[in-house]
């Protein structure tokens, strides 16, 4: 397996709010049994624009005391090594995975970026660099969004915003490098078609999923982001035609959650702009469809 892709990275749609970024399943692709070893970020991590401060992400919780000092007695030995290895390309790997799993992307960040100048044409060294990049990015965000949540100042809002912003920058980049080490991996251009849309880039947007619209698989979360840009540039009847080809084909059935999402926005639009029989049958299906998610949601979540 290429070091430049992570495993069973599927996309899905799991928000049920149209207003709100989708995010794609919660499956994550794990470094075990190796100590000091961490969590990549995921795919369903590229596409995030929102973040929720009170849920609490996997990575944050933490670990046993005993299991910290070891990490902790193994950080400084690596550290020490490197000053006379450093050339040691294992080393630094694993330093870099014991400082993201210590929750410090940016020491992470400076003990790749050291080793990249060692190695410069590694492949799991410019993936664990881009890595480190976007757990930062995503970790500042996380911090602004729960202080935002706090405080509601406009200063808050404008640093909300900077973090966002910054959020969408860093994995248009990363998924732009990416695709162009591995332009076949179609499930990174749907995640930079949702960064552009959150950058308000919309008609990029749109260019670079026009090429996902041939993938039965991707194509109904593809058609869904096109709409969305579409609304935003106001022009709400070619939206409802990216949308119904989202929610409406009988060719490529879309999952439920998505066609959810796709038909909320549907009824909106078709409400705003007078359609009132089209909202009516749009209604319909919307209901037809979330009595089918029920169906697959558990009682509890």
């Amino acid at each position: 397996m290429s070091a430049i892709d992570p495993p069973e990275t599927k996309v899905s749609v799991d928000k049920l709010d149209p207003k709100e970024s989708f995010n794609g399943d919660r499956k994550t692709e794990t470094h075990a049994g190796k100590p000091g070893h961490w969590q990549t970020v995921r795919v369903s991590d590229l596409k995030r624009k929102h973040v929720d401060p009170e849920a609490e992400p996997e990575q944050k919780k933490t670990p046993a005391e005993p299991d910290r000092k070891v990490a902790l007695h193994r950080r400084q030995e690596l550290e020490h090594h490197l000053k006379s290895n450093p050339t040691d390309l294992s080393s630094f790997l694993e330093l870099a995975r014991i400082y993201r799993a210590e929750h410090k992307p940016i020491e992470a960040k400076r003990v790749l970026q050291q080793a990249i100048q060692i190695f410069p044409d590694d492949a799991s060294l410019v993936w664990e660099l881009e890595e480190a990049i976007l757990a930062r990015s995503l970790q500042q965000l996380r911090e602004v969004s729960d202080l935002a949540s706090r405080l509601d100042t406009a200063e808050t809002d404008r640093e909300l915003k900077r973090c966002q912003q910054d959020w969408a920058r860093q994995r248009i980049e990363v998924c732009r490098a990416r695709l162009r080490r591995e332009p076949s991996h179609v499930h990174l251009r749907l995640a930079l078609g949702e960064a552009l849309h959150d950058a308000g880039m919309y008609e990029n947007s749109i260019e670079e999923l026009e090429s996902v619209l041939q993938d039965d698989e991707h194509s109904p979360a593809a058609y869904l982001i096109q709409g969305k840009c579409l609304l935003a540039m106001k022009k709400e009847l070619d939206a409802m035609v990216k949308l119904r080809a989202c929610a409406l084909r009988r060719s490529v059935i879309a999952p439920v959650r998505t066609r959810v999402l796709a038909l909320k926005l549907l009824c909106e639009t078709a409400e705003r702009l007078g359609i009132t029989l089209t909202a009516k049958r749009y209604r319909q299906q919307l209901i037809i469809a979330e009595e089918e998610l029920a169906k697959l949601t558990p009682v509890n979540s």
